[in-house]
């Protein structure tokens, strides 16, 4: 079976094994990691899956993404919710209820809810690290990926001073090679002449496979965001028929809250078993079952 084949097969498979066991062997004896006793199966599955079960390429991200956080411990140490409460309560971030069209789950950044005096740039990219563990341990994100719509509406200089190149460097690894998530898509709405600069500044750590991922929108966004998602799954400030931001980011951040445990046992031990994502998914079965015609 080829990797895409195997993809569509349920954690449990039989067929699965051979590929657990072979990156296992490799992570153990791989020279950077002799201090790493043990790999779950849940672990090792979201790297195989993010490079279609090519057990090479899947070390190759394990290595990157433990490497990352150990250099990026003002990011990694620390995945508690309650630690960016107030921003999560500013209705800055939200993972919308249903998936699109393609089975992508979709993530919407609201630059105007960040207050640049009140919360750092690690605070804020925090945020986004606690939300792509949550999801990279459910089975059909490893298979179909995230999008990302960024609402640049209300970037300032303070924002953009909080971007250097260091911490540019790290966005760009995560979307690129550190973190075990298809990225499928990055849409930027309202992005002001000024913004451009910061993304000179990412830009050339992207392949250009990334770049032509990315969309910008501009102000009239309402409207070409629907060439790219379903409307019933917008929310109706995007131009969409579904549930509103602010709810959305409301009910996003209750889902935060109630994963804390499982954030920290991430945190201190990202490798291992740890538990199991909460039945109170944002996604309910109903909503699973009656996934958006493709556009």
């Amino acid at each position: 079976m080829n990797g895409c084949e195997l993809n569509e097969l349920p954690d449990e498979s039989e067929r699965l094994r051979p590929h657990v066991v072979s990156l296992r062997r490799a992570a153990l004896q791989a020279e950077e990691l002799q201090e790493v006793r043990s790999f779950s199966d849940r672990f090792l599955l979201k790297f195989l899956r993010a490079r279609d079960f090519d057990t090479g390429q899947a070390l190759k991200l394990l290595l990157n993404y433990l490497r990352w956080r150990r250099t990026s411990p003002e990011i990694s140490s620390c995945l508690s919710p309650s630690s960016v409460l107030g921003l999560l309560n500013a209705s800055y971030h939200t993972v919308l209820p249903q998936r699109d069209h393609t089975g992508s789950r979709v993530l919407i950044y609201r630059i105007s809810r960040w207050n640049p005096k009140d919360w750092s740039a690690f605070q804020v990219f925090r945020i986004s690290l606690m939300t792509s563990e949550i999801i990279s341990m459910e089975t059909e994100t490893q298979r179909r990926g995230l999008k990302a719509i960024f609402d640049l509406k209300g970037w300032s200089l303070g924002h953009a001073w909080h971007i250097n190149p260091s911490l540019a460097k790290k966005i760009s690894s995560v979307l690129l090679d550190s973190f075990p998530l298809k990225v499928r898509g990055i849409h930027l709405v309202n992005e002001p002449m000024f913004f451009r600069p910061v993304f000179a500044m990412i830009c050339p750590f992207l392949p250009d496979k990334i770049k032509q991922r990315v969309h910008m929108h501009g102000t009239e966004f309402h409207n070409t965001l629907r060439d790219f998602f379903p409307e019933q799954i917008l929310p109706p400030e995007y131009g969409g028929q579904g549930p509103g931001i602010e709810e959305a980011c409301q009910d996003w951040t209750h889902h935060l809250l109630q994963s804390e445990n499982l954030l920290n046992q991430i945190a201190e031990h990202p490798t291992g078993d740890v538990l199991t994502v909460p039945d109170h998914s944002i996604i309910s079965e109903e909503a699973e079952d009656k996934q958006p015609s493709e556009v």
